[in-house]
């Protein structure tokens, strides 16, 4: 059985988590200290913010892992009074940029679906984006990178926010989640963001392995972190 390995990433609002091996083995070392697991002061500065989680999972609320972490996140921002308006990218009506460049990456998308009427107009005013992804062939999910794409669109006024990643995966080797963190940490330092957290769940291929692992605690610690 792999052991548990925490890293932190020092800085204003982030910590970045990591636990090789869910489930049983996050059941057996449930000593380790909280401080070693918690967000590092507060993002919001006790003022209410606003969020937008993008779940892209193509799995039911109650079979899929990464929402069940996501929910966790949820109800955590949500308990000290944040808003939050999710967005479930992989049951919307979406399109993929087809790179025509009629938005001047400053205006209305061709595609008149779910990401230009629903999303869009909530992640401008959005102070916070988290990002929730299955691991697929060690990147994102297609659903998560579709939405990712249109990014495109509105580039420059999407910068400057605060932005988190979710991502759950079934294995457990060390360099599992890298290629993903790679990305999403090349996506923060090109819009500008401020990256407040990261939860890569490895070793959590099945529900029962995440529910009884201690990333729900993390996540929702997190949130209401915030």
């Amino acid at each position: 059985m792999n052991r548990r390995k925490f890293i932190k990433v020092v800085g204003l609002g982030t910590a970045a988590i990591y636990l090789s091996g869910c489930g049983l083995s996050a059941v057996e070392n449930k000593n380790k200290k909280e401080s070693e697991v918690s967000a590092q002061g507060s993002v919001s500065e006790g003022h209410s913010m606003k969020i937008v989680v993008i779940n892209s999972s193509p799995h039911s609320e109650e079979k899929s892992t990464s929402r069940y972490l996501a929910a966790k996140f949820i109800q955590g921002a949500s308990d000290i009074g944040h808003e939050v308006f999710v967005f479930d990218a992989a049951n919307e009506k979406t399109h993929p940029c087809k790179g025509c460049d009629q938005c001047g990456m400053d205006g209305a998308c061709i595609f008149d679906d779910a990401i230009e009427e629903k999303l869009m107009p909530k992640m401008l005013k959005a102070d916070l984006i988290v990002l929730v992804t299955p691991l697929y062939y060690f990147g994102m999910s297609a659903q998560l990178k579709t939405v990712v794409d249109r990014f495109y669109s509105r580039t420059s006024r999407l910068n400057h926010k605060n932005s988190m990643i979710i991502a759950t995966a079934w294995n457990s080797a060390d360099w599992t989640m890298e290629a993903l963190k790679n990305h999403y940490e090349t996506l923060v330092r090109y819009m500008n963001w401020q990256d407040v957290g990261q939860i890569w769940a490895t070793g959590c291929g099945t529900r029962s392995a995440v529910e009884n692992s201690e990333f729900g605690d993390m996540a929702y610690r997190i949130g209401a972190g915030l």
